[in-house]
């Protein structure tokens, strides 16, 4: 019974951590994409902004999404979306009304190192995923 105790809660915090690297892979994939439906509708650009001192992302002038804690991202966007500014460091993905975008990738990475990587291209502005090798 004490060995039952004690492997619970390691399971129970490896299920955990599992959840929220999911949640936060569906939640910028749902952002992405609700960011290029936007400008598509709406007929005007959308910037998709990815605040990494702050640790959260979502789409500019709308309510931001945690990064939870043992979730790292890296971004790479377009020369002109990434700023350094008093607040630290923020990239950003701006998505036309013609269907394109400005380009760029989000990693998401876990605690070990594994994760995957979020591609927006440029000139469909399609986001795809991908695994990231280690």
């Amino acid at each position: 019974m004490a060995l039952l105790i004690a492997v619970v809660p390691v399971a129970f915090d490896r299920l955990s951590a599992s959840a929220k690297y999911s949640d936060t892979v569906r939640a910028l994939v749902s952002e992405l994409r609700s960011a290029r439906f936007l400008a598509q509708s709406e007929g005007h650009d959308i910037l998709f902004v990815v605040r990494l001192a702050d640790r959260n992302f979502g789409i500019s002038g709308k309510p931001p999404h945690a990064i939870p804690e043992g979730i790292e991202l890296r971004t790479t966007v377009a020369e002109g979306l990434q700023e350094a500014g008093s607040s630290g460091q923020q990239a950003g993905i701006r998505f036309l009304p013609s269907g394109g975008a400005s380009g760029g990738s989000i990693e998401v990475l876990r605690a070990p190192g594994s994760g995957i990587r979020l591609r927006v291209d440029w000139l469909s502005g399609r986001v795809t995923q991908e695994a990231l090798l280690p």
